[in-house]
């Protein structure tokens, strides 16, 4: 099978170091990437690097190897064309079709998908201006993921710094496993909503009612509509994972915090995907103290009480018209019998429905489900990687819009 062809663009920002990174795990997995550096991009990180990584001549000039005619053939010839960092200034450039270098032309003549990352300063990242550059862009069908939170350049901290370029690496492999043509980013100017992970219901300072999710495929679900181009709401309760690339994260830990967070994000979402695990039910008196163990008596019985349910909520009060609501359901007998009562009583447009158990399903990488629409439509998913089902349920969404 041929080598992938990735170009890797970077322009001229701080983040530029860790492209090289990136530029690794691209090479590392097999891909044939050609480096695509700004001017600006080089006096952070020089050529040498670039061309020792990639084990390619880096691309510099349009003048160079005119008679190859590079700003054409460049973008002809890539299967994907991602930019690391991506300045507000590149992204203004590309926006408004600027073609005044070589990697601002090769743009213009890429016919693959397109990702850019971008990273900046907060204040420069929400200026109306950037804001519009980046809804362009996206109408265009370029992916450009939201970027990280965290500490910038200097003392100062907040959105605008390159996520995690392994992150970035796994939604590139995302892009290329859809392939080239316009449905690459068939999500692009849509706001989803994903929950994530299982709550915990304190008992007392150091114990809690829980469960055994562990937020895979809410996250896989999350990391492939970023990878077609949504802009994603990740609502994630007690998860050890990392934050997906372009995904802004709010982290939960009870089933109360995890309803505000969706509600609110709900109020601008196309589409709400319910896969955490919510505890139905919470201990009625948190102890503000640990509970001791004593030898001369037994424990007082826990009295539970129910937690709001999030999805029927959800279901019941769409904050927009044509808004997909998508529920999961973990069954361990009559799966689809029960899912069916589920999808009605839920009064939600889909339902995922698998089967669970000690070993199957929860902290695995694969699933296995059926799909259950409230039309009467079934659909079986295989047994497969998360992100294989999570691709199912966009498509599932997709259609419903």
């Amino acid at each position: 099978m041929d080598q992938p062809r990735v170009v890797l663009g970077v322009s001229g920002g701080i983040a530029a170091y860790k492209a090289c990174e990136l530029l690794r795990r691209l090479t590392e997995s097999g891909h044939r990437v050609r480096v695509v550096p700004t001017a600006s991009a080089l006096r952070f990180v020089g050529e040498p690097t670039w061309s020792a990584l990639s084990g390619n001549p880096v691309e510099t000039e349009v003048w160079n190897d005119v008679h190859q005619v590079p700003h054409v053939r460049i973008g002809q010839e890539a299967d994907l064309l991602v930019i690391a960092p991506a300045t507000a200034d590149l992204m203004a450039r590309a926006a408004h079709g600027l073609a005044d270098d070589l990697l601002t032309n090769t743009l213009l003549t890429a016919r693959c998908p397109v990702v850019m990352a971008p990273a900046m300063h907060t204040e420069m990242w929400e200026h109306p201006a950037t804001r519009e550059n980046v809804a362009t862009l996206r109408r265009r069908g370029t992916v450009v993921v939201e970027p990280a939170v965290g500490r910038l350049t200097g003392v100062d901290t907040g959105k605008g710094r390159l996520p995690d370029p392994e992150q970035i690496f796994q939604l590139c492999r995302r892009v290329l496993a859809r392939g080239a043509g316009a449905a690459t980013a068939d999500l692009s100017g849509r706001h989803v909503v994903v929950s994530a992970g299982g709550t915990r219901e304190p008992l007392d300072p150091v114990r809690y009612l829980g469960n055994r999710s562990s937020g895979l495929q809410g996250y896989a679900l999350a990391r492939v509509a970023a990878a077609r181009g949504a802009r994603v709401t990740l609502v994630s309760a007690a998860v050890g994972l990392p934050d997906p690339a372009g995904v802004d994260v709010v982290p939960v830990a009870t089933a109360e915090q995890l309803r505000q967070a969706v509600v609110e994000a709900a109020a601008e979402a196309d589409a709400v995907v319910m896969a955490a695990a919510v505890a139905d039910f919470r201990p009625a008196v948190y102890a503000p103290g640990k509970i001791k163990k004593t030898d001369d008596r037994e424990p007082d019985p826990i009295t539970l009480v129910r937690n709001p349910d999030v999805l029927a909520e959800i279901a019941a009060k769409r904050a927009r018209a044509g808004q997909v609501v998508v529920g999961f359901a973990a069954e361990t007998d009559d799966v689809l019998a029960n899912g069916r009562r589920k999808l009605e009583r839920k009064g939600c447009d889909l339902l995922v429905v698998n089967e669970v158990g000690e070993h199957r399903t929860f902290g695995s990488t694969d699933n296995e489900a059926v799909v259950l629409g409230a039309d009467g439509t079934e659909l079986p998913v295989p047994h497969g990687p998360k992100e294989d089902l999570a691709e199912v349920v966009w498509d599932q969404v997709l259609a419903r819009w």
